[in-house]
């Protein structure tokens, strides 16, 4: 019976989807003439724009664009930091750019680009042309150009010129409990400390609300591991003075681990969310950050932050060839555990920090596009299309414009607005039912390249808020297909998901069905916004640039930039780029590890598989036992991080002195050199009989040979 319930209710709703299609395009053909201006809210000093209005970068192939040449930039790096050059340079000059063209090969795109100093350097972009072609057509266009932020947009040709952010970052501290591989900042290895004052904090949040378009932006502590310094409280606490609608923060997670009152506060003072730094499911798969018991330190925290009213995403650092095979698990355990999991952001891995040197035979083995991660979610989760059900996160702008619009002149902040490049970063969304797991994809029941058409079209006639939204609820039933979504959801389902985010009849209204989602809100409002059946998960992947790949029209249409002293800088600027983490963290460093450690004494840092020491180890989260038991066969004599590298990089050299001091030694200083044998051959008992010439001098031994007449 409840079967055929479901089937007459999707029948009905067929029936009303193509009524209200019909409905649409009727008055559309109306209200497409004589559109009204566009508004300009107190958030802008200029009006918002139409969708003809928007401009594009040139996307496709072959294309040209400004790039950097990988050792040019390092090389005036180091003189800036050798006082040989003024890092001034950086703003006034074009330091290391060369062009890059963007071409098809074999199916797959590529970056390559040509130094007259340095040579050819090649770079992949995407191992399926019709993914990014794909993701690239549904590009809706650029935001409005920032304005009046001269104050912080003032670095050169890595200026963000485009958009009002999405998340702005603030590393509090580059100190870290952890030594991982890879790591954006080096953090640990820089030898300084660069942490920032109080007035620093709050200079730069207040610096921020300045911003025009300004931005309901959200800010996101970071670090290092940000729940290091000591104000990482008061931090939160005055951005959410600020009216900053959504205080992040970007985390390993251990001290939410620890602590549930550490968890409380932190939600008391304002934070919403936590990205959590999140390798895989089980001990195997976390094993390359060497410590002891990670996953279970992941567990627990997500456990806590949850039980405090926080919400949770996780955060995976995707490297080909190291946790690749994690996509999946990662989805499914998600999916697994709804109610606790509201977002999963992959981050294809960006060759910088300690990685910046990296080979390019490890560099080619281990690069990670956006295209492989949708491949490998369609193959290791199912159900989801490996192009069709993707989209440029920039898409979800054309759903912010909407809202700001409805929202009118009288808004003091922007909607938060993705409006990036699309080689940076793409989506999909799952449907899934919190009770009964069923779940579907939400390209597949939404028609998203029509809504967001017809979205277009209603904010663009500016027809006002309530005429705007009965508009957008025909667009959406227009737009919907009952028969490909899960069987249980409805049309009213559809609807209420819609208007819990963009609260299209008013923020009091929004607020008082929904529960606040403001910088006020309290726990009775978390639990409220929670009673949802439905989970909208979101899963995103934003791939960050690095010296072998990067493009300035990427740069300057950042929505995640730093904050820092000296302005606001795009994350890929900031952290690869020329290099503007290790200019200014130098520039406004506190002081030496070494006095730090006499002035504040020795952090606690987890590393060569120490464990964390945790109250408890108690949670409800369901986890697959095949996929935490599983272990990775790993090449042993193929370096996997930048660490092994080195390693491997010093015992070559030590092998090769060996053998130059090995010859000197025999050639010059006619010293005997000793007969060499291999000893634990097969089957022997330590040593092997030999007829003359019928061994080789071992390299291995050689060297030591060489090493200890040397000593």
């Amino acid at each position: 019976m409840p079967m055929m319930n479901q089937h007459l209710s999707k029948l009905f709703d067929e029936a009303l989807c193509h009524t209200a299609g019909v409905a649409f395009d009727a008055i559309q053909f109306f209200n497409k003439y004589r559109p009204n201006p566009s508004v300009t809210p107190q958030w802008s000093d200029k009006p918002m724009l139409k969708s003809w209005k928007k401009t594009r970068p040139i996307l496709g192939w072959p294309r040209s664009t400004d790039s950097l040449c990988p050792e040019c930039v390092k090389e005036a790096r180091k003189a800036i930091f050798e006082g040989e050059k003024d890092w001034k340079d950086l703003v006034n000059t074009k330091v290391g750019e060369i062009k890059a063209q963007i071409v098809e090969r074999n199916g797959q795109v590529w970056m390559v680009k040509d130094c007259p100093v340095h040579g050819r350097c090649e770079d992949l972009m995407a191992v399926d042309t019709k993914f990014l072609s794909w993701i690239e057509a549904n590009f809706p266009g650029r935001d409005i150009r920032a304005h009046s932020d001269e104050h912080v947009h003032h670095h050169g040709s890595s200026t963000v010129k485009h958009g009002r952010g999405t998340v702005l970052t603030v590393d509090l501290t580059n100190r870290c409990n952890m030594m991982c591989d890879p790591c954006f900042m080096d953090a640990n290895q820089v030898g300084f400390v660069h942490e920032l004052s109080w007035e620093d904090i709050t200079e730069i949040l207040d610096n921020a609300t300045r911003v025009k378009p300004r931005r309901q932006i959200s800010v996101q502590f970071s670090g290092g591991e940000p729940t290091m310094h000591p104000l990482f409280i008061d931090a939160i606490r005055y951005a959410t003075k600020c009216g900053f609608n959504t205080v992040q923060a970007a985390t390993n997670g251990i001290e939410f681990a620890k602590s549930k009152e550490f968890c409380r506060r932190a939600f008391e003072a304002g934070l919403r969310y936590v990205y959590l730094q999140f390798d895989g499911i089980g001990n195997d798969a976390n094993s390359h950050r060497q410590v002891g018991n990670l996953f279970d330190v992941k567990l627990r925290a997500i456990q806590n932050i949850h039980e405090a009213g926080i919400e949770v995403m996780l955060v995976t650092t995707i490297v080909n060839t190291v946790n690749d095979d994690q996509v999946g698990p990662i989805v499914k355990f998600a999916m697994e555990n709804p109610n606790k999991i509201t977002f999963i952001s992959f981050q294809p891995v960006s060759f910088t920090g300690r990685d910046e040197d990296i080979t390019p035979e490890r560099r080619m083995r281990q690069r990670y596009t956006l295209s492989h991660l949708a491949r490998d979610v369609s193959r290791q989760v199912g159900k989801i299309d490996p192009i069709y059900d993707w989209f440029p996160i920039t898409m979800l702008s054309v759903f912010s414009d909407f809202a700001d619009m409805v929202h009118g002149r009288e808004a003091g902040w922007g909607s938060l607005s993705c409006g990036c490049h699309p080689n940076c970063g793409v989506g999909t969304a799952l449907m899934i039912n919190k009770q009964t797991g069923e779940w579907a994809p939400v390209p597949r029941f939404i028609n998203l390249p029509n809504l967001v058409s017809d979205t277009q079209k209603i904010t663009d006639a500016a027809r006002g808020s309530k005429f705007s939204s009965i508009l957008m609820v025909l667009a959406l039933l227009k737009n919907y297909r009952p028969s490909e979504a899960p069987p249980s959801l409805s049309l009213v389902d559809i609807w209420r998901k819609f208007d819990k985010t963009y609260w299209t009849k008013g923020e009091d209204e929004a607020k008082k069905t929904y529960g606040s989602f403001g910088p006020e809100r309290s726990l009775e409002d978390a639990l409220k916004r929670r009673q949802d059946p439905w989970n909208f998960m979101f899963i995103g992947g934003m791939w960050f640039q690095d010296l072998f790949n990067y493009d300035f029209r990427r740069t300057e249409m950042c929505i995640i930039p730093y904050a820092t002293q000296m302005g606001e800088i795009s994350f890929c600027a900031y952290n690869t780029g020329v290099g503007w983490r290790k200019i200014i963290e130098n520039m406004h460093k506190n002081a030496t590890v070494a006095e730090w450690y006499r002035t504040h004494g020795k952090h606690e840092i987890f590393a060569k598989g120490k464990s964390v020491d945790l109250e408890a180890y108690e949670h409800s989260l369901k986890i697959d036992p095949m996929d935490a038991a599983r272990v990775k066969v790993r090449a042993s004599d193929v370096p996997a991080t930048a660490a092994e590298e080195d390693r491997l990089r010093r015992k070559k050299a030590w092998e090769e002195a060996a053998k130059v001091r090995a010859i000197y030694e025999e050639m010059v200083l006619k010293k005997p050199q000793a007969e060499l044998v291999q000893i634990g051959a097969a089957g022997g008992n330590g040593n092997r009989d030999t007829a003359e010439g019928d061994h080789e001098p071992s390299v291995l031994a050689a060297a030591a040979a060489g090493g200890s007449a040397g000593r």
